[in-house]
């Protein structure tokens, strides 16, 4: 076992995942449960170990992606290839040999369809598998030293050889059950997928099936449910489901379609169905076609409608949640489905580009959107700030110059980094309380920050701009100084945004991204918002230390000792910091193997997936850390949702999958709230306290709180109060 590790990693895995790839899986025990189904015709099963090992193995030698091998996706045809070449030939050496060759055929297409289907983002499924195995077959009726099986004419001997007298009571129990058509149908043609046509095997899949995903489990019933109903009223011919029992097309395209390429919810399920006919129509007109070569059109129909599907769906322009199609694929329909929900939610302005606020400290909104005065028609989407004292007044001593007013010569600033498009610098001040309509917007710069976005400030101060046309701008550079030009009464800053580079361009309807809004009751966080007339806003104003505490560099290892408060026994956990082959940033624990994946924008750490053991102290540290804004604000509190794959109670969870397609009863809500903060020049000292609540409805089912420990510019230590229990996980400094 030793040297089968060396000489090729991971082999169980891809073995395995060979087997649960055929559903769309990686779940181990849904292999298992695969594996066993397999054996009851022992020579099949072992044609099916040999074909997947013969492909993976070459794959691997050949040098072809590890990932990929250790996934299943080389070997999962093979698998099928062997399987159907097992049942239908008796063993001997050079069946084997044959069986080598094909696995070799069956990689080798595999392969190419990679190349030529993936390249438009398109799954090759089992294509490989039907086009090897119809060729293998067509050849061996030339080879006369293959026989045909007649392995499954005599079904009681070959029970009893495998399990005894026990096995052939049970397989008889289970066919003198008297069980309605529509049953007997769906178990065979689960079994058949993997070429055994009896209902234990079916019976057995559909177990594991469960336990894999029961939106799978779902919508293989359902599939198959809207054929037998399609064939019942059109009056089709219902031998085409039992005749080598392919209906079991309808069941993996309704799993495909209704949970693992496309997002399960009411729109998967209506597509489901609205195919169900098209798969029918296929199967009787390719049973025509092939039949003519006396071949087995296996899964031809399933193949075609699903790629067909995937790749119209390309070309929608819009309604694209209408199904929608899954992003980051995690081989379950359930999470899917959470994270995919939960990410709409998190993240669903993430495709608009955050804005800041074009100065720094707190402003007023004097006037927003829709003004009273001047932002009007065309020009009705901008706001005009300017910064008043605790009296809400603008200005100190008689207010009669512009150095009277607050906001007068303050720095402006770049909200966006871009390129300075245009610059108009020859407007003087006004005195106040006059207005220069002939230069209405003053002093005005330009930035392009796309395309089709520009940013325009105006009423600027002349001569204190510090850039120049086709300078490059970071996000925060100075750029010039507030004044009082143009149609401009008093001192303000005029901003806008557009999507055409010129002075007087229409402006347009876009929110800013974060900012805080300073009010009586304290601050709130707002994001992708457009403040009001009457706002006092500000930019959110990071903190050095929660910057440097939440900046996880890559390669960057972290250790914690942790136990119970009050005891004397504690154990140490050690992470490191890693970027995975899609370019996403983890937490990877060392002791339980367990990742937690997060993103970080500068202004907010966020953890977006966590994958591995629920018991560990990295779940629990993803639980605490699931949003954090990296500036201190008292009392400020933030709330955000996870996905419920990660949170819920098992039991819950169970019946909860069953209908989360059409409704989720349940929520996972994290709650964040800043306590205190002691400052020492460039460091901090800042408690934060966060809270994770699982709710059924109404009803608290789980409740878990934590204190973050902000200190010496690191996560000093945080506490774990869950279950009367209190768990303290302290960092240890590595040398």
């Amino acid at each position: 076992m030793q040297k089968l590790r060396l000489l090729f990693p991971h082999y169980i895995n891809s073995l395995l995942n060979s087997y649960s790839q055929i559903f769309f899986s990686k779940n181990i025990v849904f292999a298992i449960f695969l594996v066993i189904v397999t054996f009851f015709d022992f020579y099949a099963g072992l044609s099916g170990v040999i074909a997947v090992t013969v492909s993976n193995t070459i794959a691997y030698l050949i040098g072809f992606n590890r990932f990929n091998i250790r996934s299943g996706y080389y070997g999962f045809n093979s698998l099928l290839v062997g399987l159907g070449l097992g049942v239908y030939y008796n063993p001997n050496y050079q069946f084997f040999m044959v069986l080598f060759f094909a696995a070799l055929l069956t990689l080798f297409i595999t392969v190419i369809l990679e190349g030529i289907i993936g390249k438009y983002g398109l799954p090759f499924l089992s294509v490989s598998f039907l086009i090897s195995l119809w060729l293998v077959t067509l050849a061996t009726r030339e080879f006369s030293s293959l026989t045909i099986s007649e392995r499954g004419i005599y079904t009681f001997n070959e029970m009893y050889l495998i399990g005894g007298l026990g096995l052939v009571n049970i397989y008889n129990w289970f066919n003198n059950l008297n069980l309605p058509e529509y049953i007997i149908l769906y178990f065979r043609s689960l079994g058949a997928i993997f070429f055994q046509y009896h209902l234990f095997a079916g019976l057995l899949i559909a177990i594991g099936l469960i336990i894999y995903s029961r939106i799978a489990f779902l919508l293989s019933i359902f599939g198959f449910g809207s054929a037998y109903l399609f064939y019942q009223i059109i009056g089709g011919n219902i031998s085409e489901l039992s005749y080598g029992y392919i209906g079991f097309n309808f069941i993996l395209s309704a799993i495909a379609i209704g949970g693992f390429f496309i997002v399960s919810s009411k729109y998967s399920f209506l597509w489901v169905l609205l195919l169900t006919p098209l798969i029918s129509i296929l199967i009787s007109s390719t049973n025509a076609i092939f039949g003519l070569l006396q071949l087995s059109i296996y899964s031809l129909p399933f193949n075609i409608i699903v790629i067909t599907f995937l790749y119209v769906l390309k070309f929608r322009e819009r309604f694209y949640l209408k199904p929608e199609i899954v992003g980051i694929q995690y081989f379950s329909p359930e999470i899917n489905l959470y994270t995919q929900k939960n990410n709409q939610g998190r993240f669903k302005n993430s495709f608009i580009i955050p804005i800041s606020l074009p100065f720094w400290g707190q402003w007023k909104v004097t006037q927003g959107h829709n003004g009273k005065i001047t932002h009007k028609g065309d020009w009705r989407h901008a706001w005009d700030f300017e910064i008043v004292d605790d009296s809400d007044k603008y200005f100190s001593g008689s207010g009669l110059t512009c150095a009277d007013y607050y906001c007068y010569n303050k720095p402006v600033i770049a909200p966006l980094a871009g390129w300075v498009e245009q610059i108009h610098d020859f407007v003087d001040d006004n005195k106040i309380g006059e207005v220069n309509t002939e230069k209405n917007w003053g002093n005005t710069i330009v930035i392009r920050h796309t395309d089709l976005l520009f940013s325009k400030m105006s009423h600027i101060k002349k001569e204190s701009f510090k850039v120049n046309v086709g300078d490059y701008l970071k996000k925060g550079d100075i750029i010039a100084n507030c004044g009082n030009s143009g149609r401009s009464p008093q001192p303000h800053l005029h901003f806008q945004l557009q999507a055409t580079p010129f002075i007087g361009s229409k402006t347009l309807d876009y929110p800013l991204g974060h900012y805080i809004l300073h009010n009586e009751n304290g601050f709130e966080l707002r994001s992708y918002e457009k403040p009001k007339e009457g706002d006092i806003i500000s930019n959110i104003e990071r903190n050095h230390s929660l910057s440097k505490a939440y900046h996880f560099i890559p390669g960057q290892r972290i250790s914690y000792e942790v136990k119970e408060e009050n005891s004397l026994n504690s154990k140490i956990f050690n992470w490191e910091i890693q970027v995975n082959i899609y370019n996403q940033s983890l937490i990877y624990c060392e002791n339980t193997k367990s990742k937690a994946y997060f993103y970080n924008d500068g202004d907010f750490h966020y953890f977006t997936s966590f994958e591995g053991n629920k018991n560990s102290l990295l779940y629990y540290f993803y639980l605490a850390n699931y949003k954090i804004m990296t500036a201190f604000y008292k009392d400020l509190q933030i709330t955000d949702y996870y996905p419920l794959n990660n949170m819920g109670n098992h039991v819950l969870m169970f019946f909860q999958d069953f209908l989360a397609p059409f409704y989720i009863f349940m929520k996972s809500k994290y709650e964040l709230r800043y306590i205190s903060k002691k400052d020492d020049f460039t460091e901090s000292d800042i408690l934060i306290q966060t809270k994770t609540e699982i709710k059924v409805g109404k009803f608290k089912t789980k409740e878990i709180n934590f204190n973050i420990q902000i200190l010496n510019n690191q996560i000093d230590h945080f506490t774990i109060e869950h279950s009367n229990k209190k768990i303290i996980a302290k960092q240890i400094i590595n040398e």
